[in-house]
């Protein structure tokens, strides 16, 4: 496939209109009006993937032609260099694409039961469009599987003890990441940005919050310990993303989120309380009531 310009992406209008035809099921493939259809991304996925079987034991073809009309009104499979039959053309089919994008043919599927069976009719299973809808997309479960990092977790005061009734503080770090990845043989740029965060405090409660919080004294996400014990807080992080695929300007949104979590170590929650004394509980001997 032709690498596409920036100027290429700009402007991408893509319309089909085409008349019904009879789809293969297949992997990927969506209900759309009582027909299957499988978008002309993963249709390209399927055929890369099938190049990889030794000719011999596949038990699919795959080839892009254009869906072309007969006489009698019925539809066949065209050519793979873009021509129709004889006494067929490719009339009632509209494409248009972004100037210096490419028009993509219709994906075609050809099957068999066994490696020594014998071929079956070609199938249709995509609309085909432009270029650029051939360029792999980055799921949420590829999302998923990135290096995203631990969210940063500070908790104030952080001695190994707290105060019930006082304000525990929690604040987190709020910027984007950038991370590599490839996908179908295209370099692929991640920006992960955290944009809602959830503290498990310990002790029953939660927060879930959109704010990553501030130090102390303009914090605005803290908690109270009401009773003495130790605890130990959870923060669980929630990303958004989107991505660029190499050699094309436009960022695209990731439709999913993926989650990370860090816990800060168990410290004791402690009551204390205050009284006068005769003397100073510095002094030595210390004072028999400090």
């Amino acid at each position: 496939m032709t690498r596409l310009s920036a100027a290429a992406l700009l402007g991408l209008m893509f319309v089909v209109m085409l008349p019904a035809v009879a789809h293969a099921r297949g992997v990927g493939s969506e209900a759309q009006g009582g027909a299957i259809r499988v978008t002309a991304s993963r249709t390209e996925q399927m055929a890369r993937e099938n190049v990889a079987v030794a000719a011999e034991l596949r038990l699919f073809n795959y080839e892009r032609a254009p869906m072309c009309r007969e006489v009698a009104g019925r539809w066949t499979m065209g050519f793979a260099d873009g021509t129709c039959p004889a006494g067929a053309d490719r009339a009632g089919t509209l494409r248009e694409c972004a100037e210096g994008d490419t028009i993509v043919m219709p994906m075609w599927r050809q099957s068999r039961a066994t490696p020594t069976a014998a071929w079956g009719s070609w199938e249709q299973i995509d609309e085909g469009g432009c270029g650029v809808d051939l360029l792999p997309e980055l799921t949420a479960e590829d999302f998923r599987r990135l290096p995203l990092p631990a969210p940063a977790l500070t908790m104030q005061p952080d001695r190994g003890w707290v105060l019930v009734n006082i304000e525990t503080i929690t604040h987190t770090d709020p910027t984007p990441v950038t991370l590599r990845t490839e996908l179908l043989g295209y370099g692929i740029t991640v920006e992960a940005t955290p944009t809602r965060w959830t503290y498990d405090y310990g002790d029953g409660h939660t927060l879930a919050t959109t704010s990553p919080g501030r130090p102390y004294p303009d914090h605005d996400v803290f908690h109270r310990y009401e009773t003495p014990g130790t605890a130990t807080i959870t923060l669980t992080a929630e990303w958004t993303g989107r991505y660029q695929i190499d050699g094309h300007p436009t960022w695209r949104d990731i439709d999913g989120t993926a989650t990370t979590t860090a816990s800060t170590p168990p410290f004791s929650v402690e009551e204390r309380t205050s009284r006068l004394v005769s003397g100073l509980c510095t002094d030595r001997p210390k004072p028999p009531d400090c």
